[in-house]
């Protein structure tokens, strides 16, 4: 089995040699290639040569403008070869063995559209924080299903992992989305065959710091992510409608978060 992971990349130099390095390590398992694609929007503050020191790991390098995140990847995409399709940010990385156990769940069941699994948050160094969060995504998953995906957003984008076929179906990532295009793919995604749940060890580390789309943005992923649920359950439907009560209550909770991050008065970050 083939998996392409696309690396989008801009100006990310501090991290992207260990997102690299985390898939590199993949390579190995018994009937496992690994495609690895990084697009980068062209960086100047020495990803290129980070980038530059694997070229030789990569499959395909395209550096080059690009209109964000989500054009990235899907330029990737299609440039993609694998039969599982994922993406994995420049400041993300993969544990190890996490492919091979994605590629065994979609041989035991290939008519499913994706598979996911559980993911860390981490911070700049690495450290896992924000358990909180993580622990209550968890305690989602046993319920998986499309109306509870619907109504919250419980998979966490660095461990979800598509078919070519469902993507094929499911159509490219919305380019006009800032924040939740991965969420509103999803959604679009399950629609071809529903989803696999990984238990067992983290697939990854999501990489939460204060430049993500995550720490600068997250009103808007939060209110983009109600809008894709609407359009897709339906706006008065029972998933819309509590999505629209549990969006509020994590808004809340990150803008604490936010207000406990400021230096105090008189003091300089």
């Amino acid at each position: 089995m083939r998996i392409s992971v696309i690396t989008p990349s801009y100006n990310t130099g501090r991290f992207i040699g260990q997102a690299l390095d985390s898939i590199r390590a993949q390579r190995g398992a018994e009937g496992l290639e690994i495609e690895s694609i990084v697009i980068d929007g062209g960086s100047t503050d020495g990803t290129l040569e980070q980038l530059a020191r694997r070229r030789a790991e990569l499959a395909h390098l395209v550096v080059e403008p690009d209109r964000g995140p989500a054009a990235a990847i899907n330029k990737g995409l299609r440039l993609a070869t694998g039969d599982v399709l994922a993406w994995l940010n420049a400041d993300d990385v993969y544990h190890p063995g996490a492919l091979a156990r994605v590629a065994a769940a979609f041989a035991r069941q290939p008519a499913r559209a994706l598979c996911f699994g559980r993911c860390r948050i981490v911070d700049e160094e690495g450290r896992e924080i924000r358990r909180g969060i993580t622990r209550f995504k968890e305690a989602c998953h046993p319920f998986s299903s499309r109306p509870w995906i619907q109504t919250i957003n419980y998979v966490s984008q660095p461990a979800m992992f598509f078919t070519r076929r469902a993507w094929r179906q499911a159509g490219p990532l919305r380019e006009d989305c800032r924040a939740a295009f991965d969420y509103e793919l999803l959604l679009r995604l399950w629609r071809q065959g529903g989803a696999i749940r990984l238990s067992g060890a983290p697939l990854a580390d999501f990489r939460w710091h204060p430049g993500s789309i995550s720490g600068r943005a997250f009103e808007v992923q939060f209110r983009e992510e109600w809008e894709a649920a609407a359009a897709d359950a339906g706006r008065w439907s029972p998933q819309a409608l509590a999505h629209a009560c549990v969006r509020w209550g994590i808004v809340a909770c990150y803008r604490h978060l936010a207000r406990r991050r400021r230096p105090p008065p008189g003091r300089h970050a």
